[in-house]
């Protein structure tokens, strides 16, 4: 039975308070709100509608006695059909809660591809919401709290990993408690990966135009409930996402593994004019999205996506920061990477670094101590903000793989930039009074070539994405050695593994937090399509049936990050001293002299050395050119240089006054 407002405030959502739930949802501009009840059955019959009362001027509640977990819900909302206005209520409509702790499963669009021309594409099943009981035994786990320094992010999507792994059982297989899996465990730990950062796991609704293509969003970057995890990775159906996912941070934390979610807060899987009214568009359009002045109130674009939410104020920013707290307190993870992360602070609509987003983000207690990473671009004007984010944050760094890849295929003039990207990219974050550990180091991520596809193709090859060839980026920095594809020739299958682990070597011994994309330490390929976003099958999945090569390349990606864990010269909290010194760098050119002016702006320039005066010094030789060079080492008593790491070679020999550096090719020495 429905019950008055209560006395006092309580979240909104539905919550439930172990004798009856209290349902509450935020719609300024609504003239009235029900709410609709449905069975536990299949079909999920609606058993009751039930009118919530105006508490408090913008927020509508109602009690229900009886109405506990497992209750399955949804909303009608009244008010003025206007969208020149940018009011768009239709009761007719079914509406998921924005609070929604769990969803019944995916939205399923109608085979047809008519639809109304005001609400959008026509539905076939429209999920149900349903109300959770919060209570989980998190044993005596505990937040592994791992310092930035010694953090290494493995970047992963949750049914990918595990697929096709033969060793997670089948029925766990592409879900929460099949990714944290004694296998995959064992697997990301021999790695020396601290932290899991899983592609989107806020419940997605996948465009209507995928599913007429027999596609579906698998990368999950179109999010209609922020608090919901997606349903398509629980192994035990809807009922079991809440439980499984906590399950899975709980078993990553005994392991020590920190959990972070990439989240996109920047837009949602309603779209623009002539997207579907799923949520927030029939609840109150005209205060969750951003519109232009009106009439007409068109939706603001800043994402490519059709839609922004509006962080400015009001309802989408309390939304945002709602979930983000939720995300951390009741479900455990780590910290966040912040999809198109500049929209979260667009005024009007300039970025703004002190924007109520990050300021609410710094003096809320439990947000201030998790990792939080922004993805610094977007749609907007002066859209690339890399450097600008606030103190305690970290950045993806675009310019990092941009440098190295151009160096690392044969590009002239590059030492410069790479030595910056090498240093940890003081001329981005030192400005803002930020060290090495705010640069996210990264080669390859999920957008784009994988690291086999790096050397493999010159070209993208995404016609299987139903758009021609079109989509994705035409801008790779990539370089096949030879041939498009498969290598044809043992030599060009040896250039690109020595490239693959001068790449790897790279991003492991750089300043700053290095980050791997799921499946590149076993040379996973996705046939040259670098924008795969549309496939959840074989071609996005994780092969682990490994050739010798990919085993090798596999034992090497381990070696190079135990080596990193190992040097603590490697991992520095500040950046290193331009001038020799307990605290210095000297880079060095092959005869073993300092290099000049003259040789970092000379185009034809590919090789350089980096040495660590440290307690025990250390070198880092790199020749990003087509032939080998003779490097004078560095004398340091009588005693040789022993070399640590060479991608040309699996041994590991000393070296005495000069070593030779084979093309293409990292060598790392260390001094007794």
């Amino acid at each position: 039975m429905p019950h008055p407002c209560p006395a006092l405030p309580v979240p909104l959502g539905a919550t439930w308070t172990g004798t009856r739930t209290s349902f509450a949802l935020y719609s300024a501009h609504a003239t009235a709100v029900d709410l609709c009840l449905y069975s536990r059955a299949a079909d999920a019959v609606e058993t009751a509608r039930l009118p919530l009362q105006r508490c408090g001027g913008e927020v509508w509640r109602v009690e229900v006695a009886g109405a506990g977990p497992g209750q399955l819900y949804g909303y009608r909302v009244h008010g003025p059909h206007a969208p020149d206005l940018g009011h768009r209520f239709d009761p007719s409509r079914l509406l998921l809660d924005p609070y929604a702790r769990a969803l019944t499963g995916p939205v399923v669009w109608s085979d047809s591809p008519m639809g109304d021309a005001d609400a959008g594409p026509a539905i076939r099943t429209m999920p149900k919401c349903a109300v959770v009981d919060p209570a989980f035994d998190w044993g005596s786990s505990r937040r592994p709290g791992t310092p930035w320094e010694r953090t290494v992010i493995y970047e992963c999507h949750v049914k990918g990993m595990t697929m096709l792994h033969p060793d997670v059982p089948e029925r766990l297989r592409g879900t929460y408690l099949g990714l944290c899996s004694d296998p995959v465990v064992t697997h990301l730990r021999s790695l020396g990966v601290t932290a899991v950062e899983l592609l989107p796991v806020h419940q997605e609704a996948s465009e209507p135009r995928l599913a007429r293509l027999g596609l579906v969003n698998y990368w999950g970057y179109s999010p209609i409930a922020y608090f919901a995890p997606d349903v398509r990775f629980a192994s035990e159906g809807p009922a079991g996402a809440v439980a499984e996912f906590k399950t899975m941070v709980r078993r990553f934390h005994e392991a020590g593994l920190e959990v972070l979610l990439d989240v996109v807060y920047n837009h949602t899987a309603e779209g623009g004019a002539n997207g579907p009214t799923l949520s927030f568009r029939g609840i109150d359009n005209a205060s969750y999205y951003r519109l232009e002045p009106g009439p007409p109130a068109r939706y603001v674009d800043y994402t490519g996506c059709g839609n922004t939410l509006d962080l400015r104020h009001g309802p989408a920013l309390d939304l945002v920061l709602d979930s983000l707290r939720y995300w951390v307190e009741e479900m455990r993870v780590d910290g966040f990477r912040f999809d198109i992360a500049p929209v979260l602070a667009r005024a009007d609509p300039a970025f703004d670094p002190a924007a109520p987003f990050f300021e609410r983000v710094r003096r809320d207690p439990l947000l201030a101590g998790v990792k939080l990473i922004a993805e610094p671009w977007d749609l907007g004007p002066d859209g690339y903000q890399l450097g600008r984010f606030p103190a305690g944050w970290a950045e993806w760094n675009g310019k990092f793989r941009d440098g190295v890849r151009r160096f690392w295929r044969g590009d002239a003039g590059t030492v410069g930039e790479l030595a910056s990207r090498l240093t940890g990219s003081s001329d981005l974050f030192a400005p803002g009074d930020r060290g090495p550990l705010a640069s996210i180091n990264f080669v390859t991520c999920h957008d784009g070539f994988t690291l086999h596809d790096l050397v493999s193709f010159e070209h993208k090859h995404n016609e299987a994405n139903g758009e021609h060839n079109r989509d994705g980026s035409d801008h790779n920095l990539s370089r096949n050695w030879g041939v498009e594809g498969a290598a044809v020739s043992i030599q060009v299958a040896r250039v690109r593994e020595r490239v693959k682990r001068s790449l790897l070597a790279t991003l492991a011994f750089a300043q700053g937090v290095p980050m791997l994309s799921h499946g590149d330490e076993l040379g996973r390929t996705q046939q040259g399509n670098n924008n795969p976003y549309c496939h959840d099958g074989p071609l996005t999945w994780v092969h682990w049936d490994l050739s010798p090569a990919q085993r090798s390349l596999l034992a090497f990606t381990r070696t190079v990050f135990a080596v990193r864990a190992a040097a603590a010269a490697l991992r520095r909290r500040s950046f290193l001293s331009p001038a020799p010194g307990p605290d210095g760098l000297t880079w060095l050119r092959p005869d073993g002299a300092p290099m000049t002016a003259e040789d970092w702006q000379h185009g034809a320039t590919h090789v350089v050395g980096m040495l660590f005066d440290t307690g025990e010094p250390i070198l880092l030789l790199l020749n990003g050119g087509g032939r080998s060079c003779a490097f004078s080492l560095p004398e340091r008593g009588e005693r040789p240089w022993t070399v640590v790491l060479d991608t040309a070679h699996d041994d590991a020999p000393a070296a005495d006054r000069e070593i030779t550096l084979a093309p293409h090719s990292l060598v790392l020495l260390r001094h007794p």
